[in-house]
């Protein structure tokens, strides 16, 4: 068994080789084997780790770069869920307040009959709501050209 020290500037790095010798057959190679130690695994696991993180920012810009519309879809569509989950929430908590369902479900009926009375009752207002969406409909979706 023979020892090997191998000095760096920074680091001194000591490896144990052991050589099987094989006396009765001549002309047969002999295995060499060799045992890194523990400080050694060390330093490489660190290396590696420091490898990783220290290309992390740019794997995640290019992976960001490459899948910048899929992922603001799916944030979107997250956000949309939690906003959805939060009204319905706010919605539930303003239920159990006494009363507050009974003036909500008046104020709706209220409202509703002042759209008949404003909107659908003369046929000139019913126009005058045609045009209303008409203007609507364009501001959202655009011109037909």
């Amino acid at each position: 068994m023979t020892q090997a020290n191998f000095s760096d500037e920074t680091q001194t790095v000591t490896e144990v080789v052991t050589v099987d010798l094989v006396e009765d057959k001549p002309g047969v190679m002999t295995t060499v084997t060799t045992t890194e130690t523990p400080t050694t695994q060390l330093q490489d696991i660190k290396d590696q780790v420091i490898t990783i993180l220290s290309e992390l920012p740019a794997y995640l810009s290019n992976f960001f770069a490459d899948y910048q519309k899929p992922l603001i879809t799916v944030g979107l569509i997250l956000a949309g869920g939690i906003s959805i989950k939060v009204m319905l929430g706010v919605l539930d908590a303003l239920n159990d307040v006494p009363l507050v369902a009974p003036i909500f479900e008046l104020i709706g009926m209220g409202y509703t009959g002042w759209f008949v009375y404003r909107y659908l009752l003369k046929a000139s207002n019913r126009q005058e709501l045609l045009t209303e969406i008409d203007s609507l409909k364009e501001q959202v979706v655009g011109k037909d050209s």
